[in-house]
């Protein structure tokens, strides 16, 4: 058993101080940019269906709903930042702006995502981490990975998810991000409590999508609102999947995060797909919790020229590396 690594340790009181330092314009930045992408993307498909051929608006849909399928994710990260209190410096920010702007949009509460997330950081790769399930039974076969990853892309995860997540909202199945699913009792209720239960649990969920669908109808093309849940329901989960594997997947079980999270070099595609905001810096991140995602990769520069982390791999290799099960082990 590994010694846990601690920051203090490493870096020098001041050194904390200036890593930890929060900006609202920063945090500004991240979400307006997110939702300027969104708004350009949107408005090119509303232009490509008028003014280009089949094929050619087929290609700019397909682009299109890989970009969006993107910021989605980065929804998602921009409230797991929130909930660790460091994409604004303002609390308000962290707690209100960014449940409204970020995470009811894709179906999110972070007031339930918070806890859920900072039991994850505490009890990383343990018995008792949330997020074991994520990357369960890894490393696999080269076709099983594949099997997993088409049944992303091809929307099987992401209806799968809706159905989970409605029944979550009507108080039959206990919260949760993974597929680790547990039954409510259901002792006493009656069919009306469970649309009044999911319209009360679901309802920023409802409002802000109700905004959205608006907004393209008021735009004469209601159709794009077709496009955000088509990204919903097919990339998003395949994104969420490849995110989740990089981070903590084929490590060892310890509570040194140095040997237990892995943090992974991120081009402009995996970016904009799968590394958001600089959530591939995901040693320093749990090394170092207070740090805001602008600040990451000054982090890793210093621990990289201290010796303390190695080369980061590509997605590419790391995705390699998960799938070298011999084929004659898969079930």
């Amino acid at each position: 058993m590994h010694n846990k690594t601690k920051i203090s340790d490493i870096l020098s009181r001041d050194e904390i101080k200036s890593f930890s330092e929060r900006s609202d314009c920063w945090g500004a930045w991240a979400v307006g940019s997110t939702w300027g992408v969104l708004a350009l993307t949107f408005m090119g498909l509303a232009w490509a269906r008028e003014l280009l051929p089949w094929w050619g608006f087929s290609l700019a849909l397909i682009a299109g709903v890989v970009i969006i399928a993107g910021r989605q994710l980065c929804f998602g990260i921009l409230q797991h930042d929130a909930a660790h209190g460091t994409l604004f410096k303002t609390k308000w920010c962290n707690d209100v702006l960014v449940d409204w702007l970020c995470a009811r949009p894709i179906w999110n509460v972070l007031r339930k995502y918070r806890p859920y997330h900072l039991t994850h950081h505490a009890k990383t790769s343990t018995v008792d981490d949330p997020d074991l399930r994520l990357v369960a039974g890894l490393p696999t076969t080269r076709r099983s990975l594949m099997r997993k990853c088409l049944r992303d892309l091809s929307g099987v995860t992401g209806l799968k998810f809706l159905v989970g997540r409605l029944l979550m909202d009507a108080g039959v199945l206990q919260w949760s991000l993974t597929s680790d699913i547990r039954r409510l009792p259901q002792e006493g209720r009656h069919w009306w409590d469970y649309p009044r239960t999911f319209f009360r649990n679901a309802s920023g969920m409802l409002l802000t999508n109700g905004l959205l669908f608006a907004a393209f109808w008021i735009s004469g093309n209601t159709w794009l609102y077709g496009v955000w849940v088509l990204a919903y329901i097919a990339p998003f989960p395949l994104f969420i999947r490849i995110r989740s594997m990089a981070e903590h997947a084929c490590l060892e079980s310890s509570p040194d995060v140095l040997r237990s999270t892995r943090t992974t070099q991120a081009g402009l595609i995996a970016r904009a797909c799968v590394a958001p905001i600089r959530v591939n810096f995901h040693i320093e991140h749990h090394l170092m919790a207070s740090v805001p995602y602008f600040r990451l990769p000054q982090l890793h520069a210093l621990l990289r020229d201290r010796g303390i982390v190695p080369k980061p791999p590509t997605y590419l290799q790391v995705l390699r590396q998960l799938s070298v099960r011999a084929q004659k082990t898969d079930r």
